[in-house]
Formats: structure tokens, C-alpha cells, sequence
């Protein structure tokens, strides 16, 4: 596609964008909802129409070529994962669960469920290529020195007797004589037939004929009814046609179009950066001194005018207000004045006015809650987001909408923009170096006219120390504060607590979209996710908040997620896809790995120094607890008291309430026996619980075609994938991986063209594994049920509505009663 088609794609966005944001930002605010049903759907409706403008931006923002709209689109696209994040959030909420089923939305604005899939933007991997290969590379170098430091184990002979090695040697020369004896056999075979056939007849001729005949006309005839019945299955829709399965002429155009669009980019990006070098550098040298001197003339001026006003001169503003930058603000000198005479007072009279201020927002605080009493209802949650929608809208509509591009085919940078947004850079350079100046200079006035020594200076000297003294906070002791990031990464790797990563993308978490939930729910029945939603929820929990700053620090912040699900169901793959698709590094913090490693109360403190402090400095970074009940275990097993699993359950929730919005760290913790940790410390530590089920029947469907196709299978009409999926009522895709595994063999896999696969071929190495049964996954639901969203949602399905403590007087008159 061209470049005005990306145009116009970014236009619908940005118009369906401005819609929503005046069905979001009303001039009056709407009255609370009552119907908890009503405000759902509202809530799902605009998740979905925002998920679109989502993937729309996506697109738009990968393929225009124009370096000064990305960055815009960039803004735009950060601000509306945030909105996306934020509504997913609410949504979890008002429903109290994870998983949310809209088929009657989609069903409502004619979508499909590929509609509703969460993109992964491609500038996560594009935009950190460089970085996340030399990371690779750093480890991989790590990796080779860890094996050639480690000494190997020297090489021995294994001591044999004369018996085993005449039982070798009659093994082999046994072999050798039966393959021997089989191929003399098949040439005696060979010879046998070729001096049986005699001279045919004429009876046997003409027999001979007929048979050839039927043979023939029943492979014809079986051929054409073939043939009728694929046309026919093709006309009902019920199968692909066979040219539309084969990529065609026109999508590999299509492809190498994008990709040499895609070097476009790179190359308009080279451009637009040698571009504001050269502009900076310009303006350095021809506005640069004139800069200087009108902000030198003006703040004369403003000292003159403040000495003709009051009779002194006034302080030179500090830096943190911002320096010269007041004076330029369309203000009189006596308003100047007046704002920092009013800031003296209230620094001055903070201690008498605290208590007023605290009796006048307890009255507030009261009329509040009488206006909550009164304006019962749900209400949307104010976002961090919207703001910034609504000024970006705005700039596009002023700006960007009705910007004529005549001439400028080949999309390249506006240089009248770079001076725009740098001359503003410039200003605030030279405004630093013009304030030191001048603040020299007033002191010189002074002394020269006024003969003052400057005791204001120091009382704001005084007043900064105290400051800066009130602001100390206490901070983390860095253990480590002499060595290298190569030193800790090398260290962590030997120890190997920082892993790399397979390389696993997260559609290749394989699974269909739940088409009955929101029906099961109308009848009271809570219906299991399918695989297509944990996926989902992974993308907006762990994949869009790691690949983003922006989305990060403003989004709903989820430092920790676990996931719980049987053996085999994919926690670890899908633990190596987060890594993956966002770039992330793998730190290894599971309590079978850490047995043993950094002894003791100090050796413990270290081991999680290093972790995180590397996490923050790789960031961003996936801390992994593998079989995460062990560090919560009600009663430690014999067998693994030597191991101590329980050593990181106090020090680890201190490291986690550090992480803050800057900091791109996650902890993801997997578990399959849930039942033997304490839930309540298990919760405390995890915010976010996901339970993955075994798939259904239209998850392991795609799981048995997608994956004999990836191991080299064909599927044809003689593979009943159907009749499989069912068989395979509680296996999980591990499972399946490890039976087709040991079906598609290298010799099977050329047998194919003869021998098509078939469904009894998969069923004796599928009986053979032991499924997940009914009853374990009903043990997880119920233990779900224990955890402190799964009671909240058991309480509303009841219809049981959690009542709020009350607070204040009439709590204590309720005691007493």
C-alpha cells in the first residue's frame, strides 16, 4: 500500500479517536450508573473501539515513512495502550475477573474475533534491535567463558571385561548375518516370480483386459467423486480453497513492498537526525547571540522597573522556579513582586495555617461523603490518559488534519518544524548561561547602588539547605557500588541466575476464542477461559507495559503475576514469549535454582541486590519464580527441608514494594500445586492470579493442525483432526507436543506421500500419557475461588454486594450497639 493509504488509515483513527474522547469528556459529567450490567457493557464497548484505534495506530505508526507523524503517532499510540490498560483495569473491577467474554459486542459492531486480538507493536523489537543484540552477545561471551573456566571432566575409559566384549562383538556379527540372510532371501524371492510368469493365452488376455478395466474405471470414477466432493465442501464454505492456502503473487508483492518501506524509514530517520544537527548548530550561530541579548535587555529592564516600583531590587528567581523564565511571562514587575512576597508569607505561616486547613477538609471531606451517599452508583475511575488524548487530538486537528503536503511525495522531514521545536531547546540553553550572568550582575547593583551584601541570598541560601535537608529520604545501600554492570552480569550467570531466552513468540500460544462466555454467564454458569484469552490478558498485563516507558509509569502498575495451571498447559512458554516479544531480560529467582547459592542472612541480601539492581539497569527485565508454592509452603516436604524454599518468602515483598512506575521490572511466578502454599501470603505477593485451563475442544483442534504442520506432518482428509480433538479431552499442549514428537519421525515424515497420516496413529502414544482430569481442574477452580478476587466474584454472583465498613462516629456507635 502507499503512503497515503497509512495517511488516511491514521486519519479514520484519529477521527474515530475524537469521538470517543467527546463520549468520554462531556461537558457535564454523567450521573452514576445503578445497572452494574449496564455500565459493563458500557465499559466493554469502549475497550473494544479502543483496541481497534489501537491496531489501527499499530499499523500506521509501522509504515509511515514520514519521520515528524511518527513521533506523533508514537504519542498518540503510547497514550492509547495506557487507555486500553486503564479500561481492562475497570473492567476487572465492576466483573471481578481476569477473563472477559464480549461475543455479543463483537456480534453487535459486525467484528470478528481477530478484531479483538491485542497487537504486539513492532517497534518493541525494531527500535531495541541493537540493544537486545548486544545483550545476547554479551551473554552468549559470558556463557562461553563460564564453560571453558568450568573444569571438564577428564575422559576415561569405562574398564570392560572379556565377557561384555564377546557379547558386543556376537551382537554385532548377528546383526550382520540377518541382514546378510534377509536380502539373499529377497533376491531367491525375486528369481521365484520371474520363473513362474508363462505365456499368456487368449482366455487370460482377454481376463487379463476386463480386469484392467475395472481397476481403471473405479480409479477414475473414485477420483471424480473426490474432486465433486472437495467442490462442493469449497461452494459451502467449509474448506479453503486450495489457491488461497498457497501464498499469492500479489501478498508477496505486498511483503517486499513493506519491507522496503521499512528501510525507507531507517534511512528518513538518518536524514531528520543529521538534520536537527545541522539546525541546532544553525541556530547556535545565527540567533544564538540575539537570544542572548534581548533576554539580557529584558531582564535589565525588569530590574529597572522593580527598583522605580518598590525602591530595591528584587531577588533573582532560583533555578527550580524556572530562572528568567518568570520574568519573560506576561506579568507587571509588582505582580511579580506580589507572588514572591505571598510565597514568604506561606512559608512563614505554614505551621498556623496546617490546622485550619486540616478542619476545613475535614468539613470538605465530610460534604463528600454526603454527596456519595446521595450520587449512589458506578462511576468511571479518573484516567491519566485522557488528558493527554484530549491535547493530542486537538494539535492533530489544528495542525496535522488539514496540513498541505503538495510537493513532499517522497515523505521526507519538514525542516520548518525542527526549527520550531529546537529553537526552544536553544532558548532554554542560553537561558542557564544568561542567568548566571545576570545574577552576578544584580549582585553587582546592589553593592553599587542599594550597598546591600546580599542577607536575602543567604536567607535563601539558608532556606534551600533546609530544603534540601527536608527532602532526604532514605535510600537503598548499594553493596555493589565499585564494580562494573559486566562484572554483575557475569557473576549472576555463573551463579546461573540470569538465563537467556528461547525464542518463542506469543501467538505461537495456540488456542481459540471463547464463542459462548458471555451466554454461559447469562444462565449463571462461570465459564473457563480459553487459551486465546490468557493470551490476551498476558499482552495487556506483562507485554504492553514492559515494552512502553510512557505506558508503564502513567498505567494501572503491576508489579508481580502468576500463573497457575497444570504440568504441560505452557507457563514457561509463555514466560519466554513475555521475554521475547518485549526484549527483556530472564533472571532465574525459582527456590530449586537459588538452593544452595549465597548462604546466610547476608549472602541472601546480596543475591537480591544483584538481581535487582541488574533488572533495573537491563531493564526491561522478568524476574521468574518457578514452582512459586514452595516459597509459601503450609508444611516443607522431607525431602526438600535441606533446600530451604522458604528463605526468600520475608526479603522478597520488601524488594517488590521498591519497584516504582520507572522501573520496568516484573516478577512472574508459575505454579501447578497451588493447594500446599499459604493463599494468604501467596496473594499478598502476587497481585495479579491467572488460572489457565486445559483447552477445549476448539483450542486443541488448532493445536493438533498447527503443530503437525510445524513438525513436518501434512494434514489431508485422511487425518480426522476432529476425531482427535475429541480423544484429546484433557490433554494439555505439552502433551500433544510430546506425542506428535514421537509420531513425526524422521523415516514417518518421508513415508508421507505413500502413506497419508492418520488419526490412529496418534491415539497409542496419547493413551499412554496420564491426562489432567476433571477433578484437579475443579481443585483449581476452587482454590481460585479462596483467592481475594475469586470471593469477590463468588459474592457477586450470588448476588451477595460487599458492604463498606463504616466509618467515623457512626462505626463506633455500631461497636458499641
Amino acid at each position: 500500500m502507499s503512503q497515503r493509504t497509512y495517511n488516511q488509515l491514521w486519519a479514520d483513527a484519529q477521527l474515530e479517536l475524537s469521538c470517543l474522547l467527546a463520549e468520554e469528556l462531556p461537558a457535564e459529567p454523567p450521573r452514576p450508573e445503578k445497572d452494574r450490567v449496564v455500565f459493563f457493557q458500557r465499559l466493554a464497548m469502549l475497550f473494544v473501539r479502543y483496541t481497534q484505534i489501537f491496531r489501527h495506530l499499530e499499523k500506521a505508526y509501522d509504515l509511515v515513512v514520514h519521520p515528524q507523524k511518527r513521533r506523533f503517532i508514537r504519542s498518540v499510540l503510547d497514550s492509547v495502550m495506557g487507555r486500553v490498560l486503564e479500561l481492562k483495569n475497570e473492567m476487572v473491577e465492576k466483573e471481578f475477573s481476569e477473563y472477559h467474554y464480549m461475543d455479543d459486542v463483537l456480534h453487535d459492531l459486525k467484528l470478528i474475533p481477530a478484531d479483538l486480538e491485542i497487537p504486539i507493536p513492532r517497534y518493541f523489537h525494531s527500535e531495541r534491535s541493537k540493544e537486545v543484540q548486544q545483550r545476547k552477545a554479551m551473554l552468549t561471551d559470558i556463557l562461553k567463558m563460564v564453560e571453558v573456566t568450568e573444569t571438564p571432566e577428564p575422559v576415561m575409559a569405562k574398564e570392560m571385561s572379556q565377557e561384555e566384549a564377546v557379547k558386543i562383538i556376537q551382537v554385532a556379527e548377528r546383526a550382520r548375518q540377518g541382514r546378510e540372510r534377509a536380502k539373499f532371501n529377497m533376491k531367491n524371492l525375486n528369481m521365484n516370480t520371474v520363473y513362474r510368469i508363462k505365456e499368456p493365452g487368449a482366455e487370460s488376455a482377454e481376463s487379463a483386459a476386463v480386469c484392467i478395466q475395472k481397476v481403471w474405471k473405479g480409479y477414475v470414477q473414485r477420483k471424480r467423486t473426490k474432486t465433486a466432493r472437495e467442490e462442493e465442501m469449497i461452494f459451502l464454505g467449509m474448506t479453503m480453497d486450495p489457491k488461497y492456502e498457497a501464498p499469492r503473487p500479489a501478498e508477496m508483492t505486498a511483503q517486499a513492498i513493506e519491507a522496503s518501506t521499512r528501510v525507507k524509514q531507517m534511512e528518513h530517520e538518518e536524514a531528520y537526525q543529521k538534520a536537527t544537527v545541522d539546525v541546532m548548530n544553525q541556530l547556535r550561530d545565527v540567533e544564538g547571540d540575539d537570544m542572548s541579548k534581548s533576554m539580557k535587555v529584558q531582564i535589565q529592564q525588569w530590574f529597572t522597573e522593580c527598583r522605580n516600583a518598590t525602591g530595591t531590587f528584587p531577588d533573582y528567581p532560583d533555578e527550580e522556579d524556572g530562572g528568567s523564565a518568570l520574568i519573560f511571562a506576561e506579568k507587571t514587575p509588582q505582580q511579580l513582586l506580589e507572588e514572591f512576597a505571598a510565597k514568604e508569607e506561606e512559608e512563614a505561616n505554614t505551621k498556623a495555617k496546617g490546622k485550619e486547613e486540616k478542619k476545613e477538609k475535614g468539613k470538605s471531606d465530610k460534604k463528600k461523603e454526603d454527596e456519595e451517599v446521595e450520587e449512589a452508583g458506578l462511576k468511571m475511575l479518573p484516567s491519566a490518559f485522557l488528558p493527554d488524548l484530549e491535547v493530542k487530538s486537538k494539535i492533530y486537528t489544528d495542525f496535522w488534519h488539514n496540513r498541505s503536503e503538495y510537493g513532499n511525495f517522497n515523505q521526507m522531514h519538514d525542516p520548518e518544524l525542527i526549527k520550531e521545536e529546537k529553537r526552544k531547546v536553544i532558548e532554554a540553553e542560553i537561558r542557564v548561561k544568561v542567568d548566571e550572568q545576570m545574577r552576578q550582575e544584580l549582585a553587582e547593583w546592589k553593592l553599587s547602588v542599594d550597598k546591600d551584601k546580599g542577607g536575602k541570598t543567604k536567607a535563601n541560601a539558608k532556606k534551600k539547605k533546609g530544603s534540601k535537608s527536608g527532602k532526604k529520604k532514605k535510600k537503598e545501600k548499594d553493596l555493589t557500588a565499585d564494580r562494573t554492570l559486566e562484572s554483575l552480569c557475569q557473576e549472576l550467570v555463573e551463579q546461573g541466575l540470569l538465563k537467556q531466552t528461547h525464542n518463542v513468540q506469543l501467538q505461537d500460544f495456540l488456542g481459540d476464542y471463547s464463542y459462548l462466555g458471555t451466554t454461559l454467564r447469562q444462565h449463571d454458569i462461570e465459564p473457563m477461559p480459553s487459551l486465546s484469552d490468557v493470551r490476551q490478558v498476558i499482552s495487556l498485563y506483562a507485554v504492553l507495559p514492559l515494552g512502553s516507558q510512557v505506558v508503564h509509569e502513567k498505567a494501572p502498575l503491576i508489579k508481580s503475576v502468576l500463573l497457575v495451571g497444570p504440568t504441560g498447559v505452557g507457563k514457561k512458554m509463555l514466560v519466554h514469549a513475555v521475554c521475547h516479544e518485549t526484549g527483556a531480560c530472564l533472571f532465574d529467582l525459582s527456590p530449586l535454582n537459588t538452593a544452595g547459592k549465597y548462604p546466610g542472612k547476608s549472602g541472601l541480601a546480596m543475591m537480591l541486590h544483584l538481581v535487582f539492581k541488574v533488572a533495573r539497569l537491563m531493564q526491561p527485565s522478568v524476574i521468574w519464580i518457578e514452582d512459586a508454592e514452595k516459597m509459601f509452603y503450609k508444611k516443607i516436604p522431607k525431602e526438600e527441608k535441606e533446600l530451604d524454599p522458604k528463605r526468600l518468602k520475608k526479603d522478597l515483598p520488601k524488594f517488590l514494594k521498591l519497584i516504582k512506575g520507572e522501573d520496568r521490572v516484573l516478577i512472574l511466578g508459575t505454579t501447578r500445586d497451588p493447594h500446599s502454599a499459604e493463599i494468604k501470603s501467596l496473594c499478598k505477593m502476587f497481585s495479579k492470579i491467572l488460572l489457565i485451563p486445559r483447552p477445549d475442544y476448539g483450542s486443541r483442534r488448532i493445536l493438533w493442525k498447527q503443530l503437525i504442520r510445524k513438525h513436518g506432518g501434512e494434514v489431508t482428509e485422511a487425518l480426522d483432526l476432529s476425531s482427535l480433538a475429541k480423544i484429546s479431552d484433557g490433554y494439555t499442549p505439552g502433551h500433544i507436543v510430546q506425542v506428535i514428537q514421537s509420531v513425526l519421525t524422521k523415516h514417518r515424515v518421508f513415508q508421507q506421500a505413500k502413506q497419508p497420516l492418520t488419526a490412529a496413529e496418534f491415539i497409542a502414544p496419547l493413551a499412554q500419557i496420564d491426562p489432567v482430569f476433571q477433578e484437579e481442574e475443579e481443585a483449581l477452580k476452587s482454590w481460585y475461588a479462596k483467592t481475594p478476587l475469586g470471593k469477590k466474584r463468588t459474592k457477586a454472583a450470588s448476588g451477595k454486594e460487599e458492604e463498606e465498613p463504616p466509618k467515623g462516629k457512626n462505626a463506633k456507635k455500631k461497636g458499641k450497639k
